[in-house]
């Protein structure tokens, strides 16, 4: 594959990187401009949202006629990891979990109807969104067509939905939501995925679960559903498909967790290298000591292997391949690296990078969940496993 960009993208690329210099990094030296949960205020969040849109930089991924730039993985690739060189930068631009990723899966398989009614408001900001998925044991979690518990009925031209999911990143202030439910107990196509709005009756949140890092937007919430009604034009695909629905979306979306990552994990060995660029001890700078330039080392290279397993990924994801192994090696690696390159850039910045003085200590806590999202990393490589079983040397084919 050929690492050039093309110049339009590059030139987003740029235009993106500059804004996140100019207008998100200074907010996050401001603790004023923290809400309770650690994130962007929404009315600093909405004002620096109407900016980016006015610049053209807003829901790239999105088609040119819905109000994005239409472009490839390999362009969002390169443009999501300078979002994410600031903590805040992905939401401003209408790019982070899970609206990029429900955006993406709408637009993918939803009916032109479905389109209008629930892709592009969530496009054009109006509206937040959440998937819907993941249940408390012992109900479906990282094996969700085997264990899941959540039952949607079919009662004339509608479907009834009883079941509990938590964990639900963004619940809190979504207003459209895919659900994904069983509608029957055969051994496969036994679930089905639904479309439903936050006003609608039967369904409630239990309450928003706290975590050990900053959270998104609208949270990780427990839902309860008790006689949830929707109509069955607001079925995703076909009855017995969602599993399949599921697969559309996480795809992309394990990539673009990897797309950002990478740019925080960027971000965090620039401020350690500042760092130990300035630090003086025992008689020199920190950075032309071996110890310290070993640690610098083995952090970059974390960082460019990853940066190439991800625009790998997302080469084949562009030639329309399912790019599954490829996407579970980048997910499994670059969850690794954000975590290793940030514990490193705190380590190299001492007591400083323990404190709240700089954003490492954020982006640590934020990291751990790199493993656990979209798949654990144990699951990945079991995938992996597998097709190594199966494919043996050809696991590794060029072609």
């Amino acid at each position: 594959m050929d690492f050039k960009l093309d110049p339009e993208i590059e030139k987003l690329r740029l235009n993106i990187r500059k804004f996140v210099a100019d207008r998100i990094l200074p907010v996050e030296t401001d603790s004023n401009n923290f809400d309770s949960y650690e994130n962007i205020r929404e009315d600093l969040l909405e004002e620096l949202r109407q900016e980016a849109r006015s610049r053209g930089l807003w829901a790239i991924s999105m088609p040119v006629e819905r109000g994005g730039s239409g472009i490839g993985h390999v362009g969002m690739a390169a443009c999501y990891e300078e979002m994410n060189r600031s903590i805040f930068g992905p939401v401003v631009f209408n790019a982070a979990a899970p609206d990029d990723g429900n955006m993406y899966l709408l637009n993918k398989v939803a009916t032109s109807l479905q389109k209008e009614k629930w892709l592009q408001p969530i496009v054009d900001g109006k509206v937040r969104s959440s998937i819907v998925m993941t249940e408390p044991a012992p109900g479906g979690g990282s094996d969700p067509s085997g264990m899941m518990m959540t039952r949607a009925e079919k009662k004339g031209d509608k479907w009834v939905v009883y079941g509990r999911k938590w964990f639900i990143t963004g619940a809190s202030v979504a207003s459209h939501f895919i659900l994904l439910a069983r509608t029957s107990d055969e051994s496969r196509q036994n679930l089905t995925a639904f479309l439903f709005h936050k006003d609608d009756p039967g369904w409630e949140i239990v309450r928003r679960i706290p975590i050990m890092g900053p959270e998104e937007h609208g949270g990780h919430c427990e839902l309860a559903f008790d006689g949830l009604e929707i109509p069955d034009e607001n079925r995703l695909m076909e009855v017995g498909e969602g599993m399949k629905c599921v697969q559309i979306r996480l795809g992309t979306a394990r990539l673009t967790h990897c797309m950002r990552w990478l740019g925080l994990a960027k971000r965090a060995l620039e401020i350690a290298c500042e760092y130990v660029e300035e630090r003086d001890a025992f008689g020199s700078k920190l950075a032309e000591r071996e110890s310290i330039q070993i640690c610098l080392g083995n952090a970059a290279t974390s960082i460019h292997t990853g940066r190439l397993l991800t625009m790998y990924a997302a080469w084949q994801l562009d030639q329309g391949r399912r790019a599954r192994k490829a996407v579970s090696i980048a997910k499994t690696h670059v969850a690794d690296a954000l975590h290793q390159v940030i514990d490193t850039a705190i380590q190299l910045c001492g007591a400083k990078g323990y404190s709240k003085d700089i954003p490492l200590e954020w982006m640590y806590r934020y990291a751990r969940q790199a493993r656990l999202v979209d798949g654990a990393s144990e699951v990945h490589m079991m995938i992996l496993a597998k097709s190594f079983r199966k494919e043996g040397s050809n696991f590794w084919q060029w072609n």
